[in-house]
């Protein structure tokens, strides 16, 4: 039987993501590193990721992995806003276009108000987020944006083994919109082609015979990457999109959409499933 192209797709495995033990957040110039984001449960789902990896790796055609990749100051982040009178805005803020309008929330910058506007107003037609200030997080060149060290050891090893590159797709280095999915922004800006469809990953995903995800967090980044990926796969082969349901979790406080998202995909067409489960079929497939 002819080889099999299974795609296994990591979805944003950041130490800025990840529960970590404390033995495992080093003091870099002498500041302890901390986790700006922690899903609970995230580094033993990414540890299994990185067992599967090392278990089934030699069944595996493929590997992708996406990134969140912040800026300090963004549209996401505290360091953008301002309370009305001044005062700072905390993270896990929600903040909608009509507290704009009123006053309650505004950029720090009052040259781009109106642009600011135009994204909130964009985001909540839209009808999927609500626009959040998460903590500064994945900030592009620190320890939190990195990978999740289990995971990277053994895609490394992957890599060498089958003298093979590991794919990296980056999100979220425009700051003026969300960028939860790997595929597109929440508001695609017109003129940042890194906000808008991203056709090639698409493209790489579609060659593949069965798709695995895997990552952080199945609330957001998991399922926004899922979510457009579904609205652009070939109808009726849903069935090739597998979720790997022990090896995601959702931001706390957001379980019920998570769990939403996972009943959606069921009804859709995907499968669920777990590392366990797939990793015979990685073995049949060496």
């Amino acid at each position: 039987m002819a080889k099999q192209r299974i795609h296994l797709v990591i979805i944003d495995p950041q130490n800025d993501f990840c529960d970590l033990p404390a033995a495992d957040c080093p003091v870099i110039g002498g500041v302890q590193q901390v986790p700006a984001l922690p899903v609970a449960g995230a580094d033993a789902d990414l540890s299994r990721v990185a067992e599967l990896i090392r278990a089934g790796g030699a069944g595996l055609s493929d590997i992708s992995l996406t990134l969140d990749a912040h800026q300090r100051v963004d549209i996401a982040h505290p360091t953008f806003w301002r309370q009305g009178d001044g005062s700072v805005v905390g993270a896990f803020t929600q903040i909608r276009a009509a507290d704009v309008r009123a006053g309650r929330f505004l950029p720090r910058r009052a040259d781009v108000l109106s642009r600011v506007l135009a994204y909130l107003e964009a985001l909540e037609a839209a009808g999927r987020y609500v626009h959040m200030v998460w903590p500064v997080h994945c900030e592009i060149g620190t320890w939190g944006h990195s990978v999740h060290a289990a995971v990277r050891a053994a895609y490394n090893d992957w890599e060498e083994a089958n003298a093979a590159v590991v794919t990296k797709v980056f999100k979220g280095s425009n700051p003026w919109t969300e960028h939860f999915s790997a595929i597109q922004a929440e508001v695609p800006d017109a003129d940042d082609a890194d906000t808008q469809l991203n056709a090639g990953f698409l493209a790489s995903l579609a060659a593949a015979d069965l798709v695995l995800f895997t990552g952080e967090a199945g609330s957001h980044c998991v399922r926004a990457t899922v979510e457009h990926v579904v609205e652009n796969w070939p109808a009726g082969e849903l069935e090739r999109l597998v979720l790997l349901t022990d090896c995601m979790s959702a931001v706390g406080g957001f379980e019920a959409q998570y769990a939403e998202f996972l009943d959606d995909m069921r009804q859709r067409g995907l499968r669920l499933s777990t590392a366990q489960a797939v990793l015979p079929a990685l073995l049949a497939n060496c």
